[in-house]
């Protein structure tokens, strides 16, 4: 198991990295660094300031540079010019996500401490009330609805589910500070090939992600996705996955937490008494499970999981991964959050655990959503479905079809019936002769070859016949 790095350790790399308002890069940082440490030690030991929300990474590979984040948000008053210059890209936000933004972004000091306000979540019932609109829930469904939605469920996930492994992997570690590329992980998840230079750490999240979607998207021969379901088992279960290997003390993972948690970057202080922390985590699941539509169950997890913290960490990477379950159960485009900017996503949760106000990561995630519509509808396009007819049929379509050539005969409907085999079944004879007549549609030299038909032959049959090569 990877070595935990000391609290001490970290707090002197994040003083560091404070004394420098601007931001530093690595290299600039292993320079200052009294103990020369190894560049994958230090590598690590960035990530999980990051992870802890005390600093936030800007920039891509050599240009990237670590800054601390109350600094960050501090620098962030600036016109709106610098403010895209300095953070990226953003998500489309509403008014009201801009008055979110606009107070998280304020320093630390500037914003009062919060605990757990249980009004929060005893103000919510579900059917009732709604985060998201009517209006904004019939746009999401007519986004997400697939060509499978009458198929069993899982049926859409399955479909994509090597693409989905590759971008959720990627875009919900990344979320995390995670560094691996998208052709990074896709070489990790197809080959197990780990990217130089990566830290262990985080190639782990990353396989982690991938065993928690396949335990979401079963094996095609599993009809029923047993597993996809909104119970507390299935929670702990996510959390046991995205987890492993990756908490101080092994035996937290899949376990609700027994100790209090400090949130980094953000003023808000979880539930600490187990007890408590234990009862809240039920009443959410099963509030969670009574929600009706899919995409107001959807974000409710998004809202109250990581506002509960019931886990030690990787709380937020269960609450992306939760989210999915009710649209793989009602065959659903999934979400990736590919392409999502970490700074509005981070945003987005402080307004939650700070203000207990939605509409920031709303913002996040009706943007995300039709990101991800996009992409995979794209992506399901591409899939052309087995016709199961034909393959049963494939070995008399094949005769039929040579034989009509090389005995020089009229591809017609009664010409293909009287050379029906009768391994045709009669119900099914009537398809079966529109399928030959579509083959004969579609033939030429070059797929001629699949029925034995060479193309000398066919030449003759289509100049006695007439017809166009």
């Amino acid at each position: 198991m990877a070595r935990t790095t000391p609290p001490t350790e970290l707090d002197q790399l994040f003083a560091l990295i404070s004394s420098h308002p601007d931001g530093v890069g690595i290299e600039a940082i292993t320079t200052a660094q009294a103990d020369s440490l190894k560049r994958r030690t230090l590598q690590r030991r960035l990530t999980t300031l990051v992870a802890q929300g005390r600093v936030q990474r800007v920039g891509e590979a050599r240009a990237a540079r670590y800054v601390r984040a109350a600094q960050a948000a501090a620098s962030l008053q600036a016109p709106l010019g610098d403010v895209q210059a300095f953070v990226g890209p953003y998500v489309p936000t509403s008014p009201e996500g801009e008055e979110i933004k606009a107070y998280v972004r304020q320093p630390r000091a500037m914003r009062s401490p919060v605990g757990y306000r249980l009004a929060f979540l005893e103000q919510y019932h579900p059917n009732h009330t709604t985060y998201l609109p009517k209006s904004l829930r019939d746009q999401l469904h007519s986004m997400g609805r697939a060509s499978t939605e009458h198929t069993p469920a899982g049926t859409f996930a399955r479909d994509i589910l090597n693409r989905l492994l590759i971008d959720l992997s990627w875009a919900s570690s990344q979320l995390e500070g995670n560094t691996y590329s998208r052709l990074d992980t896709e070489r990790l998840i197809e080959f197990g090939q780990a990217a130089e230079g990566k830290d262990a750490l985080e190639t782990q999240m990353i396989l982690n992600h991938k065993q928690a979607i396949e335990y979401l998207v079963p094996d095609p021969s599993v009809r029923n996705p047993a597993h996809a379901q909104l119970t507390p088992d299935c929670i702990v279960a996510l959390h046991a996955f995205l987890s492993d290997g990756l908490m101080a003390d092994p035996a937290a993972v899949g376990r609700l937490r027994r100790r209090a948690v400090e949130i980094g970057g953000s003023v808000y202080l979880p539930v600490a008494l187990p007890q408590r922390l234990e009862e809240l985590f039920g009443i959410v699941m099963q509030m969670a499970a009574e929600i009706v539509d899919p995409f107001e169950q959807a974000f409710f997890l998004m809202v109250h999981l990581p506002y509960l913290q019931p886990f030690e960490d990787v709380n937020k990477r269960v609450s992306r991964l939760a989210a999915n379950i009710p649209f793989i159960r009602h065959n659903l485009c999934p979400l990736s959050f590919i392409d999502v900017p970490q700074s509005a996503y981070v945003d987005a949760m402080i307004g939650v655990y700070e203000l207990n106000r939605i509409e920031l990561l709303r913002d996040v995630f009706v943007w995300a959503y039709e990101r991800s519509c996009q992409q995979y509808g794209a992506v399901q396009q591409n899939l052309v479905p087995p016709d199961i007819f034909r393959l049963r049929y494939r070995q008399a379509l094949s005769e039929v079809v040579a034989a009509i050539v090389k005995n020089n005969e009229v591809a017609t409907e009664p010409g293909v019936s009287a050379r029906t085999p009768a391994t045709v079944s009669a119900p099914d004879r009537a398809h079966f002769i529109q399928l030959v007549l579509h083959e004969f549609a579609a033939l030429h030299s070059g797929n001629a070859v699949r029925f034995g038909i060479r193309p000398l032959e066919l030449a003759a049959w289509r100049q006695r016949h007439g017809e166009s090569g």
